[in-house]
């Protein structure tokens, strides 16, 4: 057995051991320097928190032992397809190597999937089902004062 699938085998027991425990079907291991870092299960049914996905709880544990937002140095080994926030908040933390066992669609087969999710943000803004629209406040300019801080 290759070391990814040890790591992929460690993410779906968490998994599996977190639906035993009523909740849903992830898990996630982050591995650094060949250990393994933190790992973590789906919390949302705990917390009540939808970002709570195991993904997102294994990036914060991690960010918090560290003490660092940059986890460029790390590898994520996930029980199922991350979905686009998880993918998203992955590369923000420069993860460059991840991991899945199960794919979106068979997640979605058995009702928890992000599939769906994927396809629609691929739609123009006006085509999602969630509204979103820009409203420009007058005289704002938080990127330009964030840009400033940081250039000076």
């Amino acid at each position: 057995m290759s070391e990814h699938e040890a790591y992929i085998r460690e993410a779906v027991a968490l998994a599996e051991a977190n639906v035993r425990a009523g909740g849903s079907p992830y898990g996630a291991v982050i591995v650094r320097d060949g250990a393994v870092l933190v790992r973590a299960a789906n919390t949302v049914h705990a917390t009540n928190d939808p970002s709570a996905h195991a993904e997102m709880v294994a990036l914060r544990e991690a960010s918090q032992v560290l003490a660092s937002r940059d986890l460029s140095d790390c590898v994520m080994y996930a029980s199922g397809r991350p979905c686009p926030m998880c993918h998203a908040a992955m590369r923000l933390a420069g993860f460059r190597e991840g991991y899945f066992a199960f794919s979106a669609e068979e997640a979605e087969e058995h009702g928890a999937g992000s599939a769906a999710i994927y396809a629609e943000l691929c739609r123009p803004l006006d085509e999602q089902p969630m509204r979103l629209s820009q409203i420009r406040p007058a005289g704002s300019a938080p990127y330009a004062a964030w840009r400033a801080r940081r250039e000076a």
